[in-house]
């Protein structure tokens, strides 16, 4: 699934919460987050912190893969590429744009 907006994440939260059969409390409990953060990002509620999401992801051992898409005219600094880890995705943007 691509994910475009903070509703697309919140609503893999919730299936595979759901999936496992676990409400929100426990999860809250888990990722070390108040309940009404879950909800908050179950329902794609912008501004919250992207730890916050990355800690509810990881208490429903959700992992997350970044790619690039192809080069277009115009982007320069952006190719395309296969998957890559976050951190060298990080990385080398950081080094493009400093």
């Amino acid at each position: 699934m691509t994910i475009k907006t903070p509703a697309d994440v919140g609503a893999i939260i919730r299936e595979q919460r759901t999936r496992l059969g676990i409400g929100q409390q426990a999860v809250a409990a888990k990722a070390g987050i108040s309940r009404k953060t879950v909800v908050e990002i179950e329902q794609g509620k912008p501004g919250i912190s992207l730890g916050l999401i990355l800690r509810t992801l990881r208490a429903l051992d959700i992992s997350l893969q970044a790619e690039t898409r192809a080069q277009r005219p115009g982007r320069k600094g952006h190719s395309s590429s296969s998957p890559d880890d976050l951190n060298d995705l990080i990385a080398s943007m950081k080094r493009n744009n400093g």
